[in-house]
């Protein structure tokens, strides 16, 4: 009986230090940011939140554990589930900052629950629930795209072209770095769209960092435009 207890604890430690390591193993986080008109773009239709039809401002689309090869650990720890009433504090500013554009029209839950399932588990021994969405939104505030674009001339949403070089170097002058990732969507009028910018973060997910690598995303063209939100758009208000 006791060496049966004594093979259960071992495997019991065993299988908490398995995750522990598991979800410690990454080099770096990308911080993903998404701009809301090209998602739109990109799906046959978008829905607004349940909260609304969301600013003209960059997303979070998520905080990615990644490591130094390109690639990356994903659903580390399936006993972690995503629990709203932890971060209750916090549903206001993910409802502005993190909203959802996936259809039907939702709350957020959904997309942050799947967020925090496939990527935030990997970096549990670091970051637990609330702060690994309270990280994630201070990045946001502490990037500002947005103003960094503004600050160079670049009004997003203005129906005007900019040049790739000219919005890398924008963000880049702003956030002290010299590597970051474009991904832009082409829509079926063959215009290039900025998607996502993909920022890297050490990982306590709190600086900006040089990107140790780059992720294959799709290119860009020299002209790119942010679309707005348009009576054109291929979005669903319900």
């Amino acid at each position: 009986m006791k060496s049966n207890s004594s093979i259960l604890i071992k495997l019991l430690v065993l299988q908490c230090l398995a995750v522990v390591c598991l979800s410690q193993s990454f080099d770096f986080f990308y911080f993903v940011q998404q701009w809301p008109g090209s998602y739109c773009d990109t799906r046959q239709s978008c829905c607004y939140p349940e909260t609304g039809k969301p600013d003209e401002d960059f997303g979070i689309h998520g905080l990615w554990p990644n490591y130094n090869d390109g690639t990356y650990p994903s659903s580390c720890d399936r006993s972690n589930s995503f629990d709203e009433s932890k971060i209750s504090d916090l549903l206001s500013r993910l409802e502005k900052d993190w909203p959802t554009l996936a259809c039907p029209s939702g709350d957020g839950i959904k997309f942050w629950g799947h967020e925090w399932s496939k990527h935030g588990t990997c970096s549990e021994s670091l970051l637990d629930q609330y702060s690994y969405f309270q990280k994630a939104l201070d990045l946001k505030a502490k990037a500002n795209l947005l103003q960094a674009l503004q600050t160079a001339g670049i009004r997003p949403a203005d129906g005007k072209y900019h040049s790739l070089e000219s919005i890398k170097e924008a963000i880049e002058q702003a956030l002290g770095v010299t590597t970051i990732f474009i991904d832009c969507n082409v829509d079926t009028r063959g215009n290039h769209q900025i998607y996502q910018v993909y920022l890297c973060v050490d990982t306590s997910a709190s600086n900006f960092i040089e990107c140790p690598v780059l992720p294959h995303g799709r290119p860009c063209g020299n002209k790119i435009e942010f679309p707005s939100f348009s009576s054109d758009s291929n979005h669903d208000e319900l």
